[in-house]
């Protein structure tokens, strides 16, 4: 049996990741053992986890034990046997199916995380978990990577039910050379699943770009058939993600997404999603997408009563959209974590912390006062918003003085929006701290105009 061969994504290049597990894997050999058993290790790493193979060593051992007068040119046979079941304890490092994969034993002890997207039925032990995360992350530093997990709806593509497909997004349906342009290699009728799917602008620069930054992983809370076709179309080729492609059905936590089932250390870990709930757990680790609706269906089901890009027969721009944007974040990130003038170790560093710096510079030097936006008898420094801005770098308060840089109203009638006006302050709406959030850089402040409220 082979990780590689039997892995859910088996093809000439998905080979790559399994086969890194099978050589860790049989790396907890103690190394002591003897040549015999160094040369079945080199053969595991080259040909698989042949476990009828580890069977038939398993039951060679024991019949050499059962006979102590074979060991009697070397020694006592007490001493010899006790050495040799000393040497042969199994950490049992994983399993396929309850039978660990060092070893052959059928155990009913199984415990460990599940990793399904890599081989059904598998599970690794912690200790073995965070001894592979170590290893890997030595490799990736030495190569200059870092990890980055990518959500897949509405992050780097949307997708509709056909029968979602509104008359006005009919045109959709034609013939692939009768749509723009723009649509002809991003539009997918994907007939056996009954879906329309539209990769977002500047994907496939954006995945090749980030590629040659991090080692990439895809997690959603789509079904794997799915995710699987998503894949298909991000990367023909399969050459980003191999097997690394984590469902719904993988995660350890229901309607949550987390890094335990993520072979990577949480410190050098960056997540890319445009929802931020289901990493309750990781939100330090998070880059919170702006959300890409370009069929009708998916601003309905978000609430939004405007038409949809598709029907307005435009789409998000390739030179200054959300993937363009996000990618310039993860490089500076990655250049600030392998800034050659730090004193400290790489291994000691932490993206989250690069993280943190980075948004801070989006509001550096700006004051924000809040007028008629936190509710009262609330904490204001406990309202998103107020959260929000001092994550980028923005210092809040709900009084003004001479230092205060902007206010943030819902109406311009207010005594402290009129005297923004009055000092010439910026006066803007709330939503400019939330497109600075997404955009991940100050926006244009006259873009954000508040209105007078009206009289009830």
């Amino acid at each position: 049996m082979s990780l590689a061969e039997d892995s859910p994504v088996h093809s000439s290049s998905s080979d790559d990741f399994a086969s890194f597990l099978e050589a860790e894997l049989d790396g907890t050999s103690n190394p002591s053992s003897d040549s015999e058993e160094v040369t079945e290790e080199e053969e595991n790493v080259d040909g698989g986890l042949d476990l009828e193979r580890v069977k038939r060593r398993k039951v060679e051992l024991s019949q050499g034990t059962e006979n102590p007068k074979s060991f009697s040119s070397q020694g006592e046979p007490s001493q010899i046997l006790g050495s040799s079941l000393k040497e042969d304890i199994c950490p049992h490092p994983a399993d396929i199916a309850g039978m660990c994969v060092k070893c052959g034993q059928k155990r009913d002890d199984v415990s460990g995380v599940a990793f399904g997207y890599i081989h059904k039925n598998f599970r690794i032990n912690p200790d073995e978990i965070a001894r592979i995360r170590n290893i890997d992350l030595q490799k990736l530093l030495r190569h200059k990577k870092l990890y980055l997990v990518l959500d897949l709806d509405h992050t780097l593509l949307n997708s509709a039910r056909l029968s979602d497909i509104t008359v006005e997004e009919g045109y959709l349906n034609g013939r692939s050379d009768a749509l723009p342009d723009t649509l002809k290699t991003s539009l997918f009728r994907l007939n056996w699943m009954q879906m329309m799917t539209k990769l977002r602008p500047f994907v496939h620069t954006f995945l090749k770009e980030a590629s040659n930054l991090f080692e990439m992983y895809i997690y959603t809370m789509g079904e794997r058939p799915y995710a699987l076709e998503m894949a298909k179309l991000l990367d023909p080729g399969d050459i980003y993600f191999n097997s690394k492609i984590i469902a719904q059905g993988d995660s350890t936590q229901r309607h949550q997404k987390g890094l335990d089932v993520v072979l990577g250390q949480e410190s050098a870990v960056l997540i890319l999603d445009d929802t931020e709930v289901v990493w309750a757990k990781h939100k330090e680790n998070l880059i919170l997408m702006e959300r890409y609706h370009f069929f009708a269906s998916s601003c309905k089901n978000f609430g939004f009563n405007c038409k949809s890009l598709s029907e307005l027969k435009t789409d998000e721009s390739e030179t200054d959209g959300a993937l363009l944007t996000v990618l310039k974040i993860l490089q500076r990130v990655h250049s600030l974590f392998f800034d050659e003038e730090r004193k400290d170790k790489l291994e000691d560093r932490d993206v989250r912390q690069v993280l943190k710096t980075v948004r801070k510079e989006i509001l550096k030097d700006c004051k924000i006062a809040f007028t008629r936006v936190l509710p009262t008898n609330f904490p204001a420094e406990n309202h998103q918003l107020w959260k929000m801005a001092e994550q980028m770098g923005a210092t809040c308060s709900i009084n003004v003085d001479p230092s205060v840089t902007h206010v943030v109203s819902v109406d311009a009638g207010t005594k402290i929006s009129r005297w923004a006006v009055r000092k010439k302050k910026f006066l803007v709406h709330p939503k400019w701290i939330e497109a600075s959030n997404y955009m991940w850089r100050r926006q244009p402040e006259e873009n954000f105009p508040v209105s007078q409220a009206k009289n009830k």
